[in-house]
């Protein structure tokens, strides 16, 4: 493959470049000012740069040296780590690791209760800090016993190893201030038959949808938030669901295409889902109680129902967040005038 420089034929300015980025990068505030230091030093002496700056007469040979030997580089006096260099290692006696070891074959005990097997025991008077430290260092080693998990296949008979599944860094909203769409599903059951409604709302303007489907799969939520992106009057850049499966794979992959980042609440920490939390407690005792039979067995005329309480929730009910405005009227009260009138009609 070609490579193109486009600083070829172009002399010197590499040069001032490399010297720009070292000064700008490499060297410190404090090693401006120990060389401020060292100059003053030079000029007026010891006696007067030890009143001045309180530096002792070792120090400054020791930043001079260090200059010296770097053939005056200024991010030689940089302030250097100060990490021991022979740190103090952990000592834990052979019995102890023995006896853990022993006693974590019959099962996977914790510190406390291993703490007072030790003490009972008469082996060691351990606390159960000093335990779960001791625990984490043989884990590390790979010295405690990893019992391997099996199950039985439906589909050839055999026993198969479980391994326990790799998890992935999952973004956060925490600090997040701008646009937000929070999703979430609710279970409806009736007469044995299970029903999903997808759910989702905009946490500045509460604008909120939901559609029925017969499946919880990736690939329903997927059509839902490209449904939910078509009607919504707003520019879906950012949206938080919970880890459940529905909001994986396929649903992940959409947003990923579109260029939506996807953020993650943490597990069993329902309020960070507040918003949609308290939207399916009103969608739930408003209109879904009252058609569980459609809901059940006419999914169609449900949703076609729910698309017509929708129109009336998001450009009539009042909100107290919105001081008593609709969703949509609050989102034109913030459009300019000019903008405001062109799309009210379309909306």
């Amino acid at each position: 493959m070609r490579q193109f420089n486009k600083f070829k034929h172009t002399k010197g300015f590499i040069s001032l470049w490399q010297y720009t980025l070292r000064f700008r990068y490499m060297i410190t505030d404090e090693a401006k000012r120990r060389v401020k230091i060292l100059t003053f030093w030079e000029q007026y002496g010891e006696e007067a740069t030890k009143a001045a700056f309180g530096v002792s007469r070792a120090t400054l040979f020791r930043w001079q040296k260090a200059l010296w030997d770097n053939q005056g580089k200024i991010e030689a006096l940089n302030k250097q780590s100060t990490t021991p260099k022979h740190k103090r290692r952990r000592t834990v006696p052979l019995e102890v690791t023995r006896f853990i070891i022993k006693e974590r074959q019959w099962e996977k005990l914790g510190k406390e209760k291993l703490a007072k097997l030790l003490r009972d025991d008469g082996v060691a008077e351990l606390s159960h800090s000093t335990v779960g430290r001791i625990l984490g260092d043989l884990k590390q080693a790979g010295q405690l016993p990893d019992p391997v998990r099996v199950s039985l296949s439906g589909k050839t008979g055999r026993m198969i190893e479980r391994k326990p599944p790799k998890q992935r860094k999952k973004l956060r909203s925490k600090g997040h201030t701008a646009g937000l769409v929070k999703a979430d599903t609710i279970v409806r059951f009736t007469n044995g038959v299970k029903r999903y409604i997808v759910t989702a709302l905009d946490r500045e303007t509460k604008f909120s949808f939901a559609y029925a489907y017969k499946s919880h799969s990736s690939q329903a939520t997927a059509d839902f938030m490209a449904t939910f992106r078509q009607v919504s009057p707003l520019t879906v850049t950012h949206v938080q669901t919970d880890n459940g499966s529905e909001f994986a794979q396929h649903f992940d992959l959409w947003l990923k295409k579109e260029g939506i980042v996807h953020f993650h609440s943490y597990p069993r920490c329902p309020k960070m889902q507040s918003e949609i939390e308290r939207f399916n407690r009103t969608l739930s005792d408003a209109f879904i109680k009252r058609h569980r039979y459609l809901l059940a067995y006419d999914l169609a005329e449900f949703n076609r129902r729910l698309m017509e309480w929708l129109l009336w929730y998001n450009t009539r009910r009042p909100h107290w967040s919105l001081e008593l405005k609709s969703p949509l009227q609050y989102i034109c009260d913030q459009l300019p005038i000019r903008e405001s009138h062109k799309c009210w009609t379309s909306t």
